[in-house]
């Protein structure tokens, strides 16, 4: 499994819109083939900064399943306006992976 990470710098005063448009092109990104998850999570010091967080089967079904995609196109459509700048993507393997089993 690949994690993939970016940092969302939205433009000032576009989070609401942001966030109902992000709910709209979660429909591309989870349709592609090695797609397993996402999460979209808000900076507490910086409102309009954000953590995109999607796991994936492979590094390809990212880099060339989504972005070669018509998918992508939509969700591009639908988000890349909001950045500024734009992010910088970057990707990661577990190397250590714990969890706390005490949470019942």
């Amino acid at each position: 499994m690949i994690l993939e990470v970016a940092i969302l710098n939205v433009k000032s005063g576009q989070e609401d819109n942001f966030e109902k448009d992000f709910l709209i092109a979660g429909q591309y990104i989870s349709s592609i083939k090695g797609y397993l998850r996402h999460s979209l999570r808000k900076c507490l010091e910086q409102k309009n900064k954000y953590i995109l967080l999607v796991d994936w089967e492979n590094l390809e079904d990212h880099t060339i399943g989504f972005r070669q995609s018509a998918e992508y196109l939509e969700w591009k459509k639908i988000l890349h306006h909001y950045y500024d700048p734009f992010p910088i993507v970057e990707h990661y393997d577990i190397i250590i992976e714990n969890e706390n089993k005490n949470n019942s």
